[in-house]
Order: structure tokens, then sequence, then C-alpha cells
């Protein structure tokens, strides 16, 4: 029987030890409130708790956990992992911690991939992990050397029971890169357009619109604030062109020029066809 242990559990760790749960693996879990981990244990979902002395005995160990408490827990466990473990991250950004984790891997001997998996809600919590939250999504893959397809190979069997629909093999550079359009400044955007005073008269006059603009202003602060700290130059060059695409919005609307705005709102439509191909 194959072993999981799973550093975390939270929405995506959570959903982790569900998936591998469901699909027979034995499932060790480790957590910072003990609270939760009984929990996991109490329901059935773990096996047991991820030691020091078990962790040696997993086939894939998932770091389900901040960046930097990423890089932290591996240091700390490093010595007791062996050879053989895969030990894969699932951080929002992967920069930091391949940078850390790739030495620390080869100076212990065990294998060491950055991982996203492109998958979530906009809630937080244990409670609303699920199975499925994997199933049919991307995920994408850091790995230490390209050309090595028996890892790849590897990395997708160990990952099967989460059920993923395609992988994405990046660089920690152009994920980190690509993460902060399509995913850190939808938060940043949705996040900050509900600071407005009519944020809180919406009910009534609201539909499917304001729904999709929202639903990740729920967020993590504190996990959401380290990820956009470290991806910061990303980050702020994106919300940068952001500021200067509305201020011409708001330059034609201010204008009272109606061919310019209309030339505005064509390009976006252009574009958005142009890019998601209808």
């Amino acid at each position: 029987m194959s072993t999981v242990g799973v550093f975390g559990l939270g929405l995506i760790g959570g959903s982790f030890v569900k998936a591998y749960h469901a699909a027979g693996w034995t499932v060790l879990a480790h957590n910072r409130s003990r609270s939760t981990l009984d929990f996991a244990l109490l329901s059935g979902d773990a096996d047991g708790e991820l030691t020091k002395e078990n962790i040696s005995d997993c086939d894939l160990v998932l770091l389900t956990i901040f960046p930097e408490a990423a890089i932290e827990t591996l240091r700390d466990f490093a010595p007791y992992i062996g050879k053989k473990p895969l030990v894969m991250d699932c951080c929002g950004t992967k920069r930091t911690v391949c940078e850390a984790c790739f030495p620390i891997a080869a100076e212990h001997g065990f294998t060491f991939v950055g991982g996203h998996p492109m998958a979530g809600t906009q809630y937080s919590g244990y409670k609303y992990a699920k199975a499925t939250m994997y199933a049919r999504q991307p995920m994408v893959i850091v790995p230490p050397q390209f050309d090595d397809i028996f890892l790849l190979e590897r990395v997708k069997t160990l990952l099967a029971p989460a059920g993923f629909g395609r992988f994405s093999v990046t660089t920690a550079e152009a994920h980190d890169e690509m993460i902060a359009f399509t995913s850190q400044l939808a938060h940043v955007v949705s996040n900050a357009y509900v600071k407005s005073p009519t944020a809180k008269l919406h009910h009534g006059f609201s539909a499917g619109s304001y729904k999709d603009l929202t639903r990740v202003a729920w967020l993590n602060a504190p996990m959401w604030s380290e990820l956009f700290l470290e991806n910061r130059e990303y980050l702020i060059r994106e919300v940068d062109c952001l500021i200067e695409n509305l201020k011409s919005y708001r330059d034609a609307m201010a204008a009272e020029d109606g061919e310019t705005l209309t030339a505005l709102l064509a390009e976006g439509k252009r574009l958005k066809e142009e890019i998601d191909g209808k």
C-alpha cells in the first residue's frame, strides 16, 4: 500500500488528504493546530500523524503550507526523509521555495519538485476541503531538471489519486511571472473593489457580475500577503498596467468621449475573444 504524508490541513492539504484517503492510500498528516489534526484522525481521513520517525516510509510528501513555513519544515525534516519519498510543495509562488528547497534536497539525497495545484475556492480551512477539489484541474510542476522524463512520469503517477486533468512544466521564474496576472492580480482587484462605500448598499441591485468579481475578495489575508510580497515585482507591474488601463477609461468618460470609450470597450472584448479562442 502506498503512503502519502501531508504537511498542513487547510483547504489545499485537506483536499489532498481526502483524495488520497478515497484512493486507498495510507495518509499521514501534520498540522500546526492539533485540533484540526485530531479531527482528521477521528474522521478517518488521516491514518496517523506524520513525524520524523515515519516520514521516510512515505512515497510522496506534500508541503501544503505557506512558503516560508514550507522551507523551514523541509529544513527541519530533511535529515529524516531518506531516498524513498518524492517531496513536493504546493505553494502559490515558486522562486523562493525552489531556490531554498532544491539545495536542501540535494544535500540530503532526496528528490524535491515544485508544484502548484491550480484549484481552490474563496474559503479556507479543512472544513471546506473535498476529495474532488483537483479533479480535471491543471497542475503546474517545477522540476529540478527539465530533461528527466522518468521523474515527470513518477510525479504524474504519484499525483494520480488527486485526479488532475493536465500538467504544465515550467520554471519557477516563468510560473511567478504568469501567476501574478492569472491569480494574484485578480485577488487584489476583487479585494479592493469591495472597499467602495456603495458595496454596503448592493443588495437587490447585484447579480452575476458582482458575484464573479467579488468571489476571491474572501481570502486568507496572511497567506496572500506573504505571496504578494514574495512576488511583488511581477505583481506591481501588473497592478501598474491595470491602473494605466483604468485611467484610459476614466479619461474618456470625463471627456464625454464616446468614440474613444467605445473603442476601448471593443478592444477589450476583442482581446478576450482572441485570448480565449472564441
